[in-house]
């Protein structure tokens, strides 16, 4: 908005305002009638992110500096949210089987510090297949950046500290490679986004996307499991429309 301020941090303004004046009618007695009647003004209407296609994830990961093209083709293809990826240690890559366990996810605090945590829920808790034609940049990765011993970070700073999400655009100079691939304003959590996409794009029901994305309410997978429901829905149409217009004129040469 032209004041700076959001949709979504108005649509929250006018709920709690709404709420707040519910109960001076209702139970304090104050008023005799709610003034917030503005229809749809607590409504709040996500905008929907960017969902990369395969050649752009690859083109992106030529992009970004080496040291970085592991981290984008995991976060993308294991579904992984950054206090996920980068809390990962050696020990919870399996690459013989094609697996990475999620256990814990890195915290940045107000104050600066990086403590270790539980995952974001139950559901985080998790074991994620991975395509095998990832695995080689991952071998290459840990054989180059990552420090030795099953407790070594497998993605962090140059000193072998935890990565900061502050300095993650910096270093990889994201703007300019997203730009570069067609998709100016793509965020890092975008990926994850496209991730998912993917894995309903597969067809998979509704509790294995809940378990590969680490959700405990199915709501999240519902919508991926929609959009995917769409898109089959937009092929079908398309390929109807070709039939239509090849059997129309089959029928106009024969006539």
């Amino acid at each position: 908005m032209a004041q700076g301020v959001s949709e979504g941090s108005v649509a929250k303004a006018y709920r709690l305002l709404r709420a707040i004046l519910t109960t001076a009618v209702d139970e304090d007695r104050l008023i005799a009638a709610n003034p917030c009647r503005i229809k749809g003004a607590g409504q709040q209407k996500s905008v929907e992110r960017p969902v990369l296609t395969l050649p752009q994830v690859f083109q992106l990961v030529d992009l970004v500096p080496e040291r970085w093209q592991a981290f984008i083709l995991l976060k993308t293809f294991a579904s992984l949210r950054w206090g996920e990826i980068t809390a990962l240690t050696r020990a919870d890559l399996d690459l013989v089987i094609r697996r990475v366990r999620v256990r814990r996810q890195l915290l940045e605090r107000r104050n600066g510090a990086i403590e270790s945590g539980p995952t974001k829920s139950r559901a985080g808790n998790r074991s994620v297949a991975i395509p095998e034609l990832i695995v080689p940049a991952l071998v290459t990765h840990l054989g180059k950046y990552a420090a030795e011993g099953p407790h070594a970070l497998v993605f962090a700073g140059l000193n072998g500290q935890p990565l900061r999400r502050s300095n993650f655009n910096k270093s990889v100079d994201w703007h300019a490679a997203v730009d570069a691939v067609g998709v100016p304003g793509l965020h890092l959590h975008d990926l994850r986004h496209t991730g998912n996409m993917l894995a309903a794009a597969t067809g998979a029901s509704l509790k294995d996307l809940m378990t590969r994305m680490g959700q405990d309410s199915p709501a999240a997978a519902l919508i991926y499991q929609h959009a995917s429901a769409e898109a089959d829905a937009a092929i079908a149409d398309a390929i109807n429309a070709r039939l239509t217009r090849h059997f129309g004129s089959s029928t106009e040469d024969s006539a």
